[in-house]
């Protein structure tokens, strides 16, 4: 997946993905593969909520986190679209292996 990348020195990120675009704080982070595969896979959770109800999903995921947890980072981190990131932005094949909608299984972790 060929993403255009755009470089915005006040993003609040190392990188975000809005689609179609992944957003970097930094133009060194072009080269980074894992900020990059990370972006990616976010890319490819917001094609398969058809774009606006992942950014719903996301919103409505990291309040609940908020709520449960109390702590902006614990919540974000238990996002589960960031958790699939996350957990393979190490891994350059994961997009290319399928893995569709494997966030799912993330759901109440």
């Amino acid at each position: 997946m060929k993403a255009p990348i755009l470089i915005f020195k006040r993003l609040p990120a190392a990188g975000m993905a809005i689609f179609p675009f992944i957003l970097l704080r930094n133009e060194s982070y072009k080269t980074d593969q894992e900020i990059i595969n990370h972006e990616k896979i976010h890319l490819r959770q917001q094609l398969e909520l058809l774009i606006l109800p992942f950014y719903i999903l996301y919103l409505l995921n990291y309040l609940i986190n908020l709520i449960r947890y109390k702590n902006h980072d614990l919540a974000y981190r238990k996002i589960i679209f960031e958790q699939e990131a996350y957990t393979h932005e190490t891994n350059l094949a994961y997009l290319k292996q399928g893995n569709w909608f494997s966030w799912i299984k993330l759901i109440g972790s």
